[in-house]
């Protein structure tokens, strides 16, 4: 059922499906059902798109035999066959039961299902002009196809009439919860309107769709279009390893001899906190934090305009006040307030330690002869320096210990460790990839020997690719229809190496590595019955892979897994001291960046009339009220905040970081305080029972108290952050 219209925003981690031309006809408008699943059943034959999966495990996606020209006709025949497969379940003249309508709505759609897989490779792994066309094309029909499901009336009653009737009582907990999301999902989303409203409704949703691909489209343009090549002589500062990876970046855009900083995080990055060319530095930072906000044919502030009214109007037509309410009844937040104040309750803490980080950078830059006052493009370089300074602690140092090949050697030891799982990597060519850089292991049980799944790595950046690291699911576990092999994947942007060279990374990316391994292994670990329970409650899925950091600096992590890359010494006792005892160093500056993206988010939501809003205005006066530092800038820029406006996964969302950080921060101590710590078999146990593989089959605040024996506590936040703790109550 993930191909359902209401999940369609989120699907493939927040890229949205839906593209940005005008509206096309449609097909499904032509030709009668039985045409259409005619139509299907011929395409099916002939497309690979559609092609059920053949293979070991289950079926593997065919990934070897992608061809755009197939994406289209796959997507409409696609639509054709999904919305033939609900006829069915309409058309039953029985009695609406959990059976023959919940349980059978699970089972639509199985070949747009694996069109969408595709359809996700192409959107993030490897774009393209020709790509972003079919993407506006389609747009209009997909975002037709949701309507026609969400407000399909013979549907929703079939599916209103379980959920109010006396069997509900009778089914399981995890029955009950799907249905209740099932019928949630309709009825928030406008199953309950009105003919006229439903219309309308409708027609937000196709300018939605056309706005949030425009908006991602322009954002990936930005990043391809700008690169700043470097001669030898403006490498001051830079770690070999940077120099390596730049020299590549160059040679691949057809400039070799010289060195490029891209416009991605993963290159940006480092740039400014190593070059001592401070006119560079503000160069390669403008640019970056430019993106969607240059006046230009990429510009995003007028989409964000619209879609922030059209959002706001749709769930007007719902009853809700603001976007922001209609988004978190769900969610374990309940309310925008309850989100609001938990961000708020930081905030003071993280801009006073701002301050003190300023005040330390400033004086070092005064010492030193610099006749500067810092500025954004200064903080990254100093506090660097202060780093050093304080904690006699250099980042390039430590990134001498963070080879990406034993980073991940790492991860597989914990997933070992906690979760039984063993990583045996796959004979190449036997498993298709869609790039040579994709690497794929299989995922067994160590104990039975039980194959449990697939995991594919896609590391490198590379034209095309979206930036980032996420991760997501080609096939997740549902036990009612036996699709039990999980295929899960974790994608990054890491420069490569020059030849021969390992991939060296910093603190920073090793500890986002671990995160989105966390992603997998929530997967991975899935024991659900049903496929609409893989999802997740959003300001609770984080919590998964934010724990998983942790283990990052565990004792057997660091002596066996962290070692020089060229010695293949652990690192050394002193250096991880320094690293523990610098835990909590430049806190502020990473706080205070996330806060005031998530805070901007939030607040942008909570408008009861955004119509006309300038975000670019929104943004500068709303954090200056605020008191934001001068020195740095949110996170996400509204014009280039991908999560919230080129989809709507983390719309009014973008705070979950924070909620299931007080959620990581609590269950990190549950093991610490254990007798085996990190690795304690009993914590560790309860951690897979109650809070991994049940993904979305149990409310998330029952599970966490079924794990910890309480609610966690925001005291446990602030002093991982090294925050004075909150005022009591």
């Amino acid at each position: 059922m993930k191909a359902l219209p209401f999940l369609l925003s989120t699907t493939l981690l927040s890229v949205s499906l839906l593209g940005c031309s005008d509206p096309a006809p449609t097909d499904a408008k032509k030709s009668s059902t039985a045409t259409a699943v005619e139509q299907a059943i011929t395409v099916k034959q002939d497309n690979p798109l559609l092609q059920s999966w053949t293979g070991p495990y289950q079926g593997v996606p065919a990934f070897d035999q992608m061809q755009l020209a197939d994406l289209k006709p796959a997507l409409e025949q696609g639509m054709a066959a999904h919305l033939a497969d609900i006829d069915k379940i309409t058309a039953n003249p029985d009695a609406p039961t959990f059976d023959n309508t919940i349980v059978a709505l699970e089972g639509v759609g199985k070949e747009l299902d694996r069109v969408f897989t595709y359809y996700g490779i192409w959107s993030s792994n490897k774009s393209s002009e020709d790509f972003r066309a079919i993407q506006r094309e389609m747009a209009p029909k997909l975002s037709e196809f949701s309507s026609k499901i969400t407000q399909n009336e013979a549907l929703f009653n079939r599916i209103a009439a379980v959920y109010n009737s006396e069997q509900m009582q009778s089914l399981t907990p995890e029955q009950q919860r799907l249905t209740t999301l099932v019928y949630l999902g309709f009825a928030n989303n406008g199953a309950t309107l009105n003919a006229e409203q439903k219309q309308r409704y409708a027609a937000i949703n196709l300018r939605l769709s056309q706005l949030y691909t425009q908006f991602s489209n322009n954002i990936l343009a930005d990043e391809e279009n700008y690169a700043l090549y470097l001669s030898k002589e403006q490498l001051g500062g830079l770690p070999e390893s940077l120099v390596n990876a730049a020299a590549a970046a160059a040679t691949s855009r057809g400039k070799e001899g010289m060195y490029a900083i891209t416009n991605t995080r993963s290159s940006m990055d480092p740039f400014l906190t190593y070059s001592t060319e401070r006119e560079l530095r503000q160069q390669v930072w403008n640019t970056y934090y430019s993106r969607g906000d240059n006046n230009d044919a990429q510009d995003n502030n007028a989409l964000i305009t619209e879609i922030l009214a059209l959002r706001d109007e749709r769930v007007g037509l719902l009853g809700f006040d603001n976007y922001a309410t209609w988004r978190l009844q769900d969610r374990m937040a309940k309310s925008p307030d309850r989100a609001m104040n938990l961000m708020m309750s930081v905030w003071p803490a993280a801009i006073a330690r701002v301050q003190e980080e300023v005040a330390d950078m400033q004086a070092l830059a005064t010492q030193q002869g610099a006749d500067i006052t810092i500025e954004p493009w200064d903080y990254r370089f100093y506090a660097e320096q202060v780093r050093k300074a304080k904690y006699d602690l250099n980042s390039d140092e430590v990134k001498q210990y963070l080879q990406l090949d034993k980073l991940r050697e790492a991860m597989f030891y914990v997933a070992g460790r906690l979760f039984n799982f063993n990583f045996t990597a796959v004979a190449e060519g036997s498993v298709p990839v869609f790039h040579e850089d994709v690497k794929v292991w299989e995922v067994t049980d160590k104990t039975s020997g039980e194959h449990i799944g697939l995991w594919y790595l896609d590391p490198f950046a590379r034209s095309g690719k979206r930036s980032g690291a996420w991760a997501t699911s080609y096939r997740g576990y549902s036990n009612y229809d036996g699709e039990k092999n999980v295929l899960s994947s974790n994608n990054s942007n890491f420069m490569k190496s020059a030849p021969g060279k390992p991939v060296l990374i910093s603190w920073d990316d090793a500890e986002t590595y671990f995160h989105e391994f966390g992603h997998a292994l929530h997967a991975l670990s899935s024991s659900v019955t049903y496929p609409t329970l893989n999802g997740g409650v959003r300001d609770y899925t984080e919590f998964q892979s934010q724990l998983l950091e942790r283990w990052l600096l565990t004792d057997e992590v660091i002596n066996q897994f962290l070692v020089h890359h060229e010695t293949g010494e652990p690192m050394p006792a002193e250096l991880v001291t320094k690293i523990k005892k610098a835990a909590t160093f430049n806190e502020g500056f990473k706080t205070t960046e996330y806060l005031a993206s998530a805070i901007i988010d939030l607040k942008l939501h909570m408008l009861d009339d955004p119509k006309g809003i300038d975000p670019d205005a929104f943004e500068r006066d709303t954090l200056t009220a605020m008191g934001m530092p001068g020195e740095l800038v949110m996170r996400h820029r509204t014009p280039q905040f991908g999560h919230v406006f080129s989809g709507e996964g983390y719309a009014a969302a973008y705070y979950g970081y924070m909620w299931a950080e007080v959620l990581t921060s609590d269950a990190a101590e549950a093991f610490a305080e254990a007798p085996g710590g990190f690795y304690d078999k009993d914590v560790a146990a309860r951690l897979v029972e109650h809070l991994f593989s049940v993904r979305n089959a149990v409310d998330p605040e029952e599970a966490y108290r079924a794990f910890r024996g309480r609610d966690a506590k925001i005291e446990a936040l602030m002093r991982d952050r090294g925050f004075p703790l909150p005022p009591a109550k």
